[in-house]
């Protein structure tokens, strides 16, 4: 069963095109992920299936509820979680989720127990009188999600959620989203860490509001064409440097002490960059190929003028 489904869908502003012609399908009970860098149209996807932007082309299905005629029935059925959750600084943590339960019309009755579900849910149990204004960036995110959740939603829509924050919080977090998922709530998250891509089931790349690619983590890596080639350095700045200027037409990404060479010809650049590294008087690491991570083909994305796929 579709829990959210996409066809042709587009948001144009003046002549930019935000969305451009995008289809895609998310099952129910799934946690989806759609990846791309800043610009690609992330943000303008979920406003549009939140139903806050009007489609200037094509249409989506929330649950089977068209954004161009069910928006209101939409509402009910999702939690929106934007990149600035509407969060009011000079109330509490249970003031908040209070004021969030009365927008939604979350009923009297068993509202008090699911408010506590919420904050033993999150770890917001001894927080619950904390002005929200005083918490941390991770704390936050919870509370903006136990929020979106106040209304117990079937779909949860997330916007690069973890976004700025810290390494621990951004783990507890996704404890929380697993949680969610054991009771089949269908999660649609924006991120631009690549490292979070790899925990989606499904995700979708997108890039200057164009669809990409479509399917799991090792589908998606399996689309990358030719070879990626690793170079280790001690000066890994200056390697990808000195490889960039020798292979224009490769990918270079830079891993910590680790270079990645994306490239169609792998025969033919082995030997190029290890000459242009001898040149230019770097150590390194005997150059081999590697099998290609999600990181390497959103850097070969980048690396495309036209914007081709990767």
């Amino acid at each position: 069963m579709e829990a959210i489904r996409t066809v042709d869908l587009c948001r144009t502003f003046g002549d930019v095109a935000a969305v451009d012609r995008v289809s895609l399908s998310v099952a129910a009970g799934e946690i989806f992920g759609l990846v791309g860098p800043d610009g690609a149209g992330k943000t303008t996807l979920m406003r549009l299936l939140a139903g806050i932007l009007d489609p200037t082309g094509g249409d989506a299905w929330i649950g089977g509820r068209s954004i161009r005629t069910d928006v209101a029935a939409i509402h009910r059925e999702i939690g929106y979680m934007s990149q600035r959750f509407g969060l009011y600084a000079d109330l509490s943590v249970l003031e908040n989720i209070r004021f969030y339960a009365d927008l939604y019309g979350v009923p009297r009755r068993g509202r008090r127990e699911r408010i506590d579900e919420l904050l033993e849910f999150g770890g917001l149990g001894p927080f619950g009188r904390r002005l929200a204004g005083n918490l941390s960036g991770g704390m936050k995110q919870k509370l903006g999600l136990a929020c979106a959740l106040v209304h117990t939603p079937k779909v949860l829509l997330l916007d690069e959620p973890t976004n700025g924050v810290d390494p621990v919080s951004r783990r507890d977090f996704w404890r929380i989203l697993y949680r969610l998922l054991a009771e089949k709530v269908t999660i649609f998250m924006s991120t631009a860490y690549l490292d979070e891509a790899e925990r989606f089931q499904r995700l979708a790349l997108l890039h200057r509001g164009r669809l990409l690619s479509v399917g799991t983590p090792e589908e998606v890596k399996a689309l990358f064409p030719g070879a990626i080639l690793e170079v280790r350095s001690g000066d890994s700045r200056g390697a990808a440097a000195a490889l960039r200027r020798v292979l224009p037409g490769a990918s270079v990404g830079l891993f910590g002490d680790r270079v990645h060479v994306g490239t169609r010809a792998p025969r033919e650049a082995i030997p190029a960059a290890e000459r242009a590294l001898r040149d230019a008087g770097i150590d390194f690491s005997p150059i081999g190929a590697v099998e290609p991570s999600l990181e390497d083909v959103f850097v070969a994305v980048l690396s495309d003028p036209e914007g081709r796929d990767a």
